[in-house]
């Protein structure tokens, strides 16, 4: 645990340091919300999506921000440097987990204050339930981000794993066709992608009663497959790690 803890603390300074990361990982999200809702702002559009696309937001993010940053310690060296220290690669995997965990929290907390109080989203559902599925997807972007940094040599190529990786995910979720209406065979793949259980427990948490205390209908089951994503993701991840890097 002190271990882990150790690497939480560095992961969140380096972090401090560089505020533009800051800027893409809080600001950003509600800023495109804010689009959105104003693109939709003569229809009902916005109301109908906007639960969905809390869930797209902290995969992108945590991914781009997680694969980056753990590529940057695999090229300077600092990867190795920390790896000959009493720290395994559970301990520095779960540390930067924990890490960006917390950053995923603040982001969704600033962005779900926007869209209710600025931008009239109404959630019925859960709010407790909420956080803890955007958290989940936000860990598993997270998990994907190391797991990507370990096929990547350069920003650049981890910028290619985007088109490659996330925005399929975005185009199979459920969004913009529902699942079920898709060909058989796009259905199949998307069950393979964790963003299309994170929006579909989003999308039931839309319609959820308020005074709900714990997950009703899909929503346990997609948290729960969500939840295995994020180790079996964590997992692969911390198998790239390791103590030279080539």
């Amino acid at each position: 645990m002190r271990s882990t803890l150790s690497v939480v603390k560095r992961v969140l300074t380096q972090l401090r340091r560089d505020p533009r990361t800051l800027v893409l990982v809080f600001a950003v999200p509600s800023l495109l919300m804010s689009l959105l809702y104003w693109i939709l702002i003569d229809t009902e559009l916005f109301d109908r999506i906007a639960h969905a696309i809390f869930a797209l937001f902290p995969f992108l993010v945590m991914f781009l921000v997680a694969s980056i940053a753990t590529l940057r310690e695999r090229r300077s060296g600092t990867l190795e440097r920390t790896l000959t220290m009493p720290v395994s690669r559970c301990a520095f995997i779960a540390g930067y987990a924990l890490a960006f965990g917390l950053l995923s929290l603040v982001q969704t907390l600033i962005t779900v204050t926007v869209c209710v109080t600025l931008l009239g989203v109404e959630v019925e559902g859960s709010i407790a339930v909420f956080f803890a599925v955007a958290l989940l997807d936000a860990l598993a972007g997270t998990a994907a981000g190391l797991t990507a940094s370990a096929f990547a040599r350069t920003e650049f190529q981890v910028v290619q794993f985007v088109p490659a990786v996330v925005v399929p995910q975005f185009l199979l979720c459920g969004l913009l066709v529902p699942r079920a209406d898709m060909p058989r065979i796009l259905e199949v793949i998307s069950a393979f992608m964790p963003v299309s259980y994170a929006v579909d427990a989003m999308q039931s948490l839309g319609g959820m009663p308020e005074q709900a205390a714990f997950p009703q209908g899909n929503i346990g089951i997609d948290a729960a497959i969500l939840l295995v994503f994020c180790v079996v993701l964590l997992g692969i991840a911390s198998l790239s790690l390791r103590r030279r890097t080539p």
